[in-house]
């Protein structure tokens, strides 16, 4: 392949003006035009990866290169040493730009030309040029380069062997063209490529970051330094090359359109959008322009996320999508859309729309459109359920603006809108906090932030929106993975093998030794322990180290495997005899009772998908698993419980494909010809170019590196514990299988046999001598209830006396006590009983305490009361608040109750206090 880059062929204008005549300018064919030109230079065209990562310090996907970092980390093996990918991307941490300038969007596709320890500078320049003048035919005129200020290489070669005029090669500082990805590790110049939409304005005074002139449309990093903790760089072994070209920013320059919104990856949703809201887009104002191209950018980033698995919620991953989806139903009421904007006022918009973005997937995931029917339920779902909620937080917030404006004029303070009320209409009226900031701005009120924040903080742990860096860092660990290749995995053969121990942590941090006591991390050539991946928990057993005469020198508990960053297997466990050190020959071992638990909850997983598909629709997939020695754990998408006949269909079917006996059949392939056979692929899992299939004939064929029973009839019995729901749209099956199974039935028989003892009843008559123990439950408790009312009203009939007569021109009864401990049913009954019997006007407040921690108020005025303009349920809201809580109701009864009841005595003086005064005043 370096032969093949060595020559980069001279470009000349007419080469460009040849080549520029008549090219395709679709969004697809240009990044198809991408892939080929580097493919045809020796780059193996890989697939974008999920925008869900293999990364934990990353929330979402917002890189091309972010799939190779373990390769440029130096802790994976390059499988080639070049490559090409167009890859999905998410960022969300400037949504508030998108729709208001030309450029920004929430997803995007980064186009990438990667070199791991191949080619360097050089090539990746003169290619790039190449590919923007001679492939997409761009006048090299219009052509601007920026370069990192120190980096005179790059700087001679755009010069020198390029061709660009030294007036368009711009130096620039740290903060523009030189890439980090955290305080230490990987690092390098870079250099930009920006097109200029006014070559007219001259070469003076030029600012590359002026948008209305220029765009940035590929970035080149030359990944060549290491950061170390003292700041210094140092070289790195292994140069590497890491660029991004927007496709949607190409898109709009060869097309010729003013935005990135306009160009056709964008703008037929646009389209879409704008006939629902019954506007034209080029007549429309640029707020209604601006609302639109919101709409079409939100409705991609939403479409693809839901596609690849993250469901609403209000944590991580989930809140990112529920934001995006509510702003987008925001947006779509601005411009005028009610219901599905078709006519139906109950339905849901969304879903129309992105049926246009499905549409133009093919080119980028064809998995979209398998997935459309569970991603337009998911979509549909998630808008109904906000437009509930919606119009009543939508008139709260105008409210709580309007207030906080009006006491901002009184103090001649800045208009602020308090955390608690921003938290409200998060909490209780589903309002991502930006949309309420975003309002906000447009009325030039600030929301407190930081009370905010204090509010959010025992609801919402986890980070709002996806890290903006991707982080790498070279130290020990990967120092000491560098010399440790991949584990060989034989565990689908074998539970016991001997092996070499290539490496050894305590803490994590790397020893050569470890004695008797200590908890470790053991690093081995080749192992038959399977790891924990596709749901299924890593095995269980022991590493011994052998000596004469069949004795062990040395015992190792392993509780549990994990892979670190490539294919190498990490085997926690304890010493439990002996020392071991790096070097020595150990025996590894497998517990085959465990491991079969495993396979038999595996193999049971991949029935249960088949038996949810045959029984509630094809289009249900999985969105998490968990394989373990005592159960098995599925999770899917569905927008409802399962009823129990749906319930037990399930059980028939896998319990019947047990009882088949059918042997499975695993094969090794390329990932396009599984897909192609119709192999299901696992939820979250990541796959190279060959898979390992799976497959039950008949029944089920998955893409699947766990392990498996031979035939079905090793799996015994098979047995649903439960089902529910764990997020919107997102059910869970706990089920048992084999061994597991068996335990669960003994368990239940014997639970069975003490009810049955207990009851004096066989096991059939149960149900009915329950039935009719709660029925009497029932009377007795009605009984109680009855003979506590009875009581509460005795005690009120004698606190009747107790009652105040204030007003001169009207005398008006009032009666404000404690009734101790009377429940709250029986204080409305005595409450009830006393405003029945004063005369109009009259009003009764009684509060108790039944229970710890507990305080029940209740307030009844008679319509005499209510006309003078006070309120029941007014009333007893800020008295209850005293108490630590809140209620109301109507204006001649309310209830309210609290958790402090120590102030209830205070509480009800203050109510005894604020009544005389008021009826006072009201009847004089």
């Amino acid at each position: 392949m370096r032969s093949r880059s060595a020559s980069v062929q001279p470009i000349t204008e007419e080469l460009i003006n040849n080549k520029s005549k008549d090219l395709p300018t679709s969004g697809d064919s240009i990044r198809q035009r991408f892939l080929d030109f580097y493919a045809s230079r020796g780059h193996k065209v890989l697939p974008s990866s999920s925008l869900v990562p293999d990364d934990p310090t990353v929330l979402l996907t917002i890189a091309g290169m972010l799939q190779f970092k373990p390769i440029f980390l130096g802790k994976v093996s390059r499988r080639v040493p070049r490559a090409t990918t167009a890859q999905r991307c998410i960022r969300t941490n400037d949504v508030e730009n998108v729709g208001r300038t030309s450029r920004h969007q929430t997803f995007f596709e980064m186009l990438g030309n990667f070199s791991f320890g191949d080619y360097f500078k050089k090539e990746a320049i003169k290619w790039a040029w190449e590919l923007s003048t001679l492939e997409y035919g761009l006048p090299a005129e219009r052509l601007w380069i920026s370069v990192y200020e120190d980096d005179d290489e790059a700087f001679a070669i755009w010069l020198n062997e390029v061709g660009v005029p030294v007036e368009r090669i711009k130096r620039m500082g740290d903060e523009d063209n030189f890439w980090t990805s955290g305080v230490t590790g990987p690092c390098g110049p870079c250099s930009e490529i920006y097109y200029d939409f006014h070559p007219d304005r001259g070469h003076l005074d030029v600012d590359l970051g002026d948008d209305t002139r220029f765009i940035e449309f590929y970035n080149l990093v030359f990944m060549q330094y290491n950061r170390m903790d003292d700041g210094s760089l140092e070289p790195l072994k292994q140069k590497n090359i890491d660029t991004g070209l927007g496709l949607e920013r190409v898109a709009r320059i060869l097309q010729k359109v003013p935005n990135n919104y306009e160009t056709d990856l964008i703008f037929p949703i646009i389209e879409r959008a704008s006939e629902l809201a019954n506007v034209s887009y080029p007549l429309a104002d640029e707020s209604v322009k601006t609302n639109l191209k919101i709409i079409g950018d939100h409705l991609r980033a939403i479409v693809y996320l839901l596609s690849d698995g993250v469901i609403p919620s209000n944590i991580g991953r989930g809140y990112v999508v529920r934001r995006l989806i509510r702003r987008a139903v925001r947006t779509g009421r601005l411009i005028g859309v009610r219901g599905d904007g078709q006519g139906n006022i109950e339905g849901a918009f969304l879903p129309i729309v992105a049926k246009k973005v499905i549409e133009l997937s093919t080119q980028i995931d064809s998995d979209v459109k398998e997935r459309a029917p569970r991603i337009l339920e998911e979509l549909k779902r998630e808008e109904l359920r906000f437009v509930q909620t919606l119009e009543r937080g939508e008139k709260l917030l105008e409210q709580m603006l309007a207030e906080a404006s009006s006491r901002a004029k009184e103090k001649g303070t800045v208009p602020c809108l308090s955390g608690k009320d921003a938290f409200l209409l998060y909490d209780t009226y589903g309002f991502p906090v930006e949309i309420t900031k975003e309002v906000a701005d447009e009325c030039g009120i600030h929301i407190d932030m930081h009370s905010f924040n204090i509010e959010m903080e025992n609801q919402r742990r986890q980070s709002q929106a996806a890290h903006n860096a991707v982080k790498l860092a070279v130290g020990d660990g990967a120092d000491l993975t560098e010399n440790i290749p991949d584990t060989e995995f034989l565990g689908y053969n074998t539970l016991s093998t001997h092996a070499v121990v290539k490496g050894l942590l305590v803490n994590g941090k790397p020893v050569v030794k470890v004695s008797e006591g200590t908890d470790v991390e053991v690093l081995l050539n080749r192992t038959p322990f399977y790891a924990e991946s596709g749901g299924q928990i890593g095995d269980n057993g022991f590493l011994f180290v052998p000596e004469a005469g069949n004795q062990h020198e040395a015992v190792i508990e392993i509780k549990d495997v994990q892979k670190s960053l490539g294919n190498i297997f990490v085997h926690k466990g304890t010493i439990k005899e002996g020392s071991i050190e790096v070097g020595r020959e150990v025996e590894a071992a497998v517990d085959a009772k465990l491991r079969q638990r495993a396979k038999v909850h595996h193999t049971a997983t991949h029935l249960l998908q088949a038996a949810l598909k045959k029984v509630i629709g094809q289009e249900t997939s999985q969105a998490g698993s968990l394989v373990a020695f005592d159960r098995l754990r599925f999770d899917f998408n569905f927008s409802r419980p399962l009823s129990d006949s749906e319930l037990i269909k399930i059980e028939g079917l896998i319990n019947r494909w047990i009882e088949d006996a059918t042997l499975l059949e695993t094969k090794v392939m390329p990932l396009t010809d599984a897909k192609r056979a119709g192999a299901i692929a696992m939820f979250g899992e990541k796959y190279g170019e060959q898979v390992r299939v799976v497959e039950v004939p008949g029944v089920s064929m998955e893409l699947c590196g766990g392990t498996h029973v031979s035939n079905t009839s090793e799996i015994r019995g098979f047995k649903i514990i439960s089902e529910q729901g764990i997020a919107s749209g997102i059910r869970r099956i706990e089920a048992v299988a084999g061994e597991a199974f068996i335990e669960y039935i003994i368990a239940r028989d014997n639970y069975m046999k003490q009810i049955c003892s207990t009851l004096k009843v066989k096991a059939e008559d149960v149900p009915a001598r329950v039935e009719a123990l709660l029925e009497e439950l029932r009377m007795a408790r009605n009984e109680i209830s009855a003979v506590r009312a009875k009581a509460a009203v005795y005690k009120a009939s004698v606190l009747a006396d107790k009652a105040v007569h204030v007003g001169s021109t009207q005398e008006i009864r009032v009666l404000v006590e404690c009734m101790d401990d009377t429940d709250a049913d029986s204080l409305k009954s005595a409450a009830e009983y006393l405003v029945d019997g004063l005369l109009d006007p009259a009003a009764v407040v009684l509060g108790s305490s039944p229970g710890e921690g507990k305080v029940s108020l209740v307030a009844a005025f008679t319509p005499g009361v209510v006309k003078m303009g006070i309120q029941a349920g007014k009333f007893i809201g800020p008295i209850a608040k005293l108490c630590g809580g809140g209620g109301g109701g109507r204006p001649n009864f309310a209830q309210a109750g609290g958790r402090k009841p120590e102030n209830l005595s205070s509480a009800l003086d203050t109510a005894r206090s604020q009544l005389l005064s008021l009826l006072t005043e009201k009847a004089s």
